[in-house]
């Protein structure tokens, strides 16, 4: 089902409720999250879409599959918790914009506790004049972290470290210098190195750097539960009505989409008004009234 890029947000968002309201989609959900989780899964799927102008031009149905299988790890769409994000992308062959699921390193992070193989896990940026020295045989890091925390903040990155130990006591850790992950975006991100200011990239480098070091760390070394598996399968993807994963180019972004920084406050509290409309909207999919 794709959705007219010239209807407005408002029609967008009634498209996406209606779907939601066709009861062999309602059935679909049931099946994956319950009947009594029903309400609070559509609840967060209308949230995220909101917070994210973009998203609501996508189709339905990629917009569901997608939290539908972020429901599946037990992983949040909220921008806040950013365990994963629904990414607007153009698709041509549909004429329209579909939404491409993709994990944050929380997410991986996440997952990767829950599997309870892991003692320690830890990925951190590494800032200038910190880094003594690295050894890439025996996995070896020296640093001497700036004590003041802001002026860390505003420290110039250089590099990335990452490791895991398990509860039985094998460990991994990977160093990347600053350069080779920038060969890195610029190898596997198309819209990053045309550089026009839209992809996770450009908006928060340190974070998707970090996204990177979890993924290669797990994929090779890590232990990989059926959850992860999933994850690593389907990060960058659309996800099909039958849970087929469909690849896609990142230069063909639409617009900017939501950012994936820590948030630097609490998140903002919903007003009366949106909150009231978040009901009516899961109300009209439930029990069919008008959105």
């Amino acid at each position: 089902m794709a959705v007219n890029n010239s209807l407005t947000t408002k029609k967008n968002k009634g498209g996406l409720t209606a779907y939601l309201s066709n009861e062999a989609v309602r059935d679909n959900i049931n099946k994956v999250v319950g009947g009594a989780n029903g309400p609070r899964f559509i609840s967060s799927i209308i949230s995220a879409v909101q917070a994210t102008p973009a998203i609501q031009e996508c189709t339905p149905q990629s917009i569901l599959s997608a939290a539908l299988l972020g429901e599946s790890l037990k992983l949040s769409p909220s921008p806040q918790l950013g365990h994963y994000y629904m990414v607007p992308f153009n698709n041509s062959k549909i004429g329209g914009k579909e939404a491409q699921f993709q994990i944050g390193y929380k997410g991986y992070i996440q997952l990767a506790i829950r599997s309870g193989q892991y003692r320690k896990l830890n990925v951190v940026p590494i800032k200038e004049g910190e880094l003594i020295s690295y050894d890439p045989l025996s996995e070896e890091i020296e640093v001497k972290l700036i004590d003041d925390e802001v002026a860390r903040e505003k420290a110039p990155t250089i590099g990335y470290y990452a490791m895991f130990e398990y509860v039985n006591g094998f460990r991994k850790a990977i160093y990347w210098s600053r350069e080779k992950m920038e060969a890195h975006a610029l190898r596997y991100s198309k819209g990053y190195a045309a550089k026009k200011g839209y992809t996770f990239w450009e908006k928060d480098f340190d974070a998707m750097a970090m996204k990177t070091m979890l993924r290669q760390l797990i994929s090779k070394w890590g232990v990989m539960s059926i959850d992860m598996q999933t994850a690593l399968v389907s990060d960058m993807a659309v996800i099909g009505e039958d849970r087929s994963v469909n690849y896609v180019e990142t230069e063909d972004y639409a617009e900017p989409v939501a950012q994936i920084e820590e948030p630097k406050q609490e998140a903002p509290v919903v007003s009366d008004q949106a909150a009231e409309q978040n009901s009516d909207d899961v109300s009209a999919i439930l029990f069919g009234g008008q959105s």
